[in-house]
């Protein structure tokens, strides 16, 4: 099925401008702009290898919305787009499932931070999110869609199978890597156990709260908070992690020759941005584990990272042979960074 034939499903436009946006690593996601009446969507092919059940994230992506409806949100709020059946969802001759999204116009997105100044306000926007879709008396049924993502005791055993099952060209390339990830293999068990314990109060979180996922205004101030693809219940340490993950990296991410490219200036912005609206609602044990969340998240992102390009490169979209490892060595010296400035190296 043509792009403009799907379109057409969504939106009763017969000439639209279509564009590529590359910068997921997921889905594949178009801008489209009806030249009639300007308006523009985001139109996204789900990736069904990664959401094997993709009536789920729009299920839970409707729960959120009416969440932050009802609790009177302050940011914009991305609504799906349902077709001409009323379906939020539409499959093409080859099975592949689209949706559309509308579009969040004059807005900005960045893929590192450009001051500690964003960086509050970008973290602060995540734990306004958060403290409203958490804003209930009992949690709403919200579906996994992806089962196992924070399993990180599978995360583990994901990354023991690729070292028997790789190539030894493959593990011979990535030895290096390999050897650092081993030295730290221990580090997620205080999670796991903590989880395992309930010691870590389930919430509703984001689950991919990187910086790429704030839309921002031309002054840098926050519009919305994105991509509720991976909206789960499990502990909001995580949205933390992976906050610090995305936000302190001085680099993109891909770039495999960084050095000290973690930034501490934004480490204190983030870590105050996020407890500005949450301090009153973190409890003991998830406020005193912060700083030893965000060495878990960037961890396991490199753990996967190396997984993934020891398999082959089989989940994340790379440009090249070597785009997995070049991004665990990122994460690697990024954490390197940040257990510098901890004090646990």
């Amino acid at each position: 099925m043509e792009l403009n034939r799907i379109i057409l499903k969504f939106i009763d436009a017969e000439d639209c401008m279509v564009s590529p946006i590359s910068n997921g690593l997921i889905n594949t996601t178009y801008l489209v702009e009806n030249n009639q009446t300007q308006e523009k969507y985001i139109l996204q092919k789900i990736n069904t290898e990664v959401f094997k059940d993709p009536e789920r994230i729009i299920n839970n992506h409707l729960k959120i919305n009416k969440i932050l409806q009802e609790n009177d949100y302050q940011l914009y709020i991305a609504e799906p787009v349902s077709s001409s059946s009323k379906e939020f969802l539409i499959t093409d001759e080859n099975g592949h499932q689209w949706r559309m999204t509308g579009f969040i116009d004059n807005s900005i997105t960045f893929l590192t931070v450009p001051s500690a100044e964003t960086a509050f306000k970008a973290a602060q926007a995540v734990g306004y999110f958060l403290s409203m879709i958490n804003n209930t008396t009992t949690l709403p049924v919200i579906e996994d869609p992806l089962p196992d993502f924070l399993n990180f005791e599978k995360r583990i055993l994901d990354y023991k199978i690729s070292l028997e099952d790789g190539t030894s060209a493959l593990k011979e390339s990535a030895k290096t890597e390999i050897a650092l990830m081993n030295q730290l293999l221990e580090l997620p068990h205080q999670w796991i156990q903590m989880q395992n314990n309930g010691q870590l109060p389930k919430r509703i979180i984001h689950a991919d709260a990187k910086i790429s996922n704030i839309l921002f205004d031309q002054n840098h101030d926050p519009m919305a908070v994105i991509d509720l693809d991976t909206t789960m219940i499990s502990t909001i340490l995580y949205d933390f992690g992976t906050m610090i993950q995305s936000y302190t990296n001085t680099t993109n991410e891909d770039d495999g020759t960084a050095k000290d490219n973690f930034n501490p200036n934004i480490f204190k912005s983030v870590k105050e941005g996020f407890l500005f609206h949450l301090k009153d609602q973190l409890t003991y044990e998830e406020f005193e584990n912060l700083d030893y969340a965000a060495q878990v998240a960037i961890y396991i992102q490199g753990l996967r990272f190396l997984t993934d390009y020891l398999n082959g490169s089989t989940y994340y979209s790379i440009k090249y042979p070597e785009h997995n490892l070049d991004r665990t060595k990122n994460q690697l010296e990024l954490l390197k960074g940040l257990r510098t400035y901890l004090k646990f190296d």
